[in-house]
């Protein structure tokens, strides 16, 4: 077996492909939750970039909140790590250097605690999907009767805790009690007002908590905690071996936690930081007073094209979503899909045409394989934030929407037991849906209720179009 990526590895490496910055000469400032691909290849590359412009020593503790074997890879790779973007005429691959340590979430509990009462770590940042974060569809607020927070409400703080809220609350109370400075606490999720979302939910468990300074505690955090609200944007098609051999062919060296990406990557941020936080304008990073209108402008016409693509793909057989814009209903899709929603975007947003057209092309390239079934999973949360809203304005404006029918149906064919299944938190809820009712009329609705939609669920136009639609879907055939 050939050696493994290292550090001292990294110094045999020809300087095309060594990191941007000696990691060595970096210290903890940003401690991020979520040691998946998608941060590896998007906020960590930003991270170290602006370290490498600036020469100040921005580095990472990345935290893993279930994947002990993430942490032991990476730190057996001295936490380096290679990022290959893949590009339509050729792949370029280099190690990337920011990340200076790894901690798993519920061993390493203490030591999180220690780095988020740290007067020298001024940014948390966090990449753990919408349900990461526990909210009630019905209020948007944390969900204290899921079990995962119910328990920990009733855990010992200085212990293990199942989630990243409740060690993200209890490591920021302890801050508080420390008379640290203010910090930021960026959510880089796809969720509309991410950071408002996020502040809700670490605000409402400290709440409900038994801590009783818990008053103190929220007052305190009022003043020295922002939440800033973010865009990110970068395709991080899930690794494969083929990936891990095309990254050890660059480097000579095996790499276990490779990743790849696009060439594109864009971060907005809302420029409300309360302490000192990396210069990642120096790589581009884009800092504004609002990011609403770059946000649902993502969501809706990146995200939710991803979503109807990949629902839609499943169910014609496809596999990535390369293949579904090779197939004579992918780009029609993606343009009718933005054509449909942009009468739904605020003011200031990026033009929803010149938008298309280059969903068109990312989306396209060929080097990439974005499985279908990687975006696809967690469905009902992330439609529930795509498609969902400008669903619902454009049809109390009495305006069509027969590409979100279409897109809607096809998520609908998903969730049946005798489809090929995509994995999600409420698979078994939305299965039930199908098992008491007596037609596809009566399915529709009750999904939607899952969803926590029971306004579109009484939209008896609604209802029909979708189930018209599944008929066509059944037998793998899109009709735009």
């Amino acid at each position: 077996m050939s050696a493994l990526l290292n550090r001292a590895a990294a110094l045999r490496l020809p300087p095309a492909l060594r990191p941007a910055v000696d990691p060595a000469e970096l210290r903890t400032r940003v401690v991020h939750f979520g040691l998946g691909a998608f941060h590896r290849a998007h906020q960590a590359v930003y991270t170290e970039q602006a370290a490498a412009l600036s020469g100040e020593p921005w580095g990472i503790t990345a935290v893993a909140p279930r994947s002990t074997e993430t942490v032991r890879a990476l730190r057996d790779q001295d936490c380096l790590y290679s990022l290959t973007e893949r590009r339509p005429d050729a792949h370029l691959t280099r190690v990337v250097g920011s990340v200076v340590d790894a901690l798993a979430m519920g061993p390493g509990a203490q030591a999180v605690d220690a780095l988020l009462a740290d007067p020298g770590v001024t940014v948390v940042t966090l990449t753990v999907t919408e349900k990461g974060y526990h909210r009630s569809p019905a209020t948007g607020g944390l969900d204290r009767a899921a079990p995962p927070v119910a328990a920990d409400l009733a855990a010992d703080p200085s212990g293990p805790l199942g989630t990243v809220v409740g060690r993200l609350a209890a490591g920021l109370a302890a801050r508080m009690r420390a008379g640290a400075p203010p910090i930021a606490v960026v959510s880089c999720d796809n969720m509309a007002d991410n950071g408002g979302a996020l502040r809700r939910v670490v605000h409402d468990f400290v709440r409900a908590s038994g801590w009783p300074d818990r008053a103190w505690v929220l007052d305190r955090m009022a003043s020295s905690v922002t939440f800033p609200s973010t865009v990110v944007d970068r395709i991080v098609p899930a690794t494969g071996e083929a990936d891990r051999t095309t990254a050890q062919a660059a480097l000579g060296v095996r790499d276990a936690l490779c990743v790849t990406a696009e060439p594109y990557r864009q971060w907005v941020l809302e420029d409300t930081f309360a302490a000192p936080r990396p210069p990642w304008e120096r790589d581009g990073a884009l800092f504004v007073p609002d990011v609403t209108p770059y946000q649902l402008t993502k969501l809706r016409l990146l995200n939710g094209s991803h979503s109807a693509l990949a629902c839609l793909g499943t169910a014609a057989g496809l596999t990535t979503i390369a293949e579904t814009m090779a197939a004579d209903w992918g780009e029609r899709l993606v343009r009718a899909l933005c054509a449909e929603v942009a009468p739904t975007l605020p003011a200031g947003r990026p033009d929803p045409v010149a938008y298309a057209d280059d969903l068109v092309v990312r989306f396209r390239n060929p080097a990439m394989r974005h499985l279908l079934r990687q975006i696809g999973t967690d469905a009902s949360l992330k439609i529930t934030e795509r498609w969902l809203p400008a669903l619902r304005t454009l049809r109390e404006r009495g305006a069509g929407t027969p590409v979100l029918e279409l897109a809607l149906a096809a998520w609908v064919v998903s969730t049946d037991r005798a489809a090929d299944v995509l994995a999600d938190p409420a698979a078994e809820a939305l299965a039930g849906c199908w098992s008491a009712a007596t037609g596809p009329l009566q399915a529709v609705r009750a999904l939607l209720r899952v969803l926590g939609a029971a306004d579109l669920a009484a939209d008896d136009a609604l209802v029909a179009a979708v189930a018209g639609r599944l008929p066509a879907l059944r037998a793998g055939r899109v009709e735009i």
